[in-house]
């Protein structure tokens, strides 16, 4: 007889940086109550139904991942995530202004992609 597998939360953290700031928590905090909660509902079903695919994660290739959040607000708001050691990495957010994301948001969680791998 097979047991049916239940579904299993993958972890998720902030990076953190060597000085110990966590940028994407700190970025967070800055936002609404409302655009929080749109977000953090945003990364808990993509905690448990990893991996997710469209409409609320897109791959962006060398491992990572945005999370899309429509807020409230009628703004747009996206958190870069990689998978690493069995727990998905909040590298970066923020709002997105234009249609396609930005390089330099891309660049930055890729290095801190990379740094996490040291």
């Amino acid at each position: 007889m097979v047991k049916d597998s239940q579904p299993q939360k993958i972890p998720l953290v902030f990076f953190r940086t060597s000085a110990g700031h966590e940028p994407v928590r700190d970025w967070l905090k800055d936002l609404a109550e409302a655009e929080r909660r749109a977000i953090g509902t945003d990364l808990l079903r993509a905690q448990w139904r990893w991996p997710v695919g469209m409409p609320l994660c897109r791959p962006m290739g060398s491992g990572l991942w945005e999370i899309r959040t429509d807020l409230p607000t009628k703004r747009t708001a996206r958190v870069l995530i990689c998978l690493y050691r069995e727990h998905l990495v909040a590298l970066h957010g923020f709002i997105k202004k234009t249609r396609t994301t930005p390089d330099e948001d891309l660049e930055l969680a890729r290095k801190r992609k990379k740094e996490l791998e040291r």
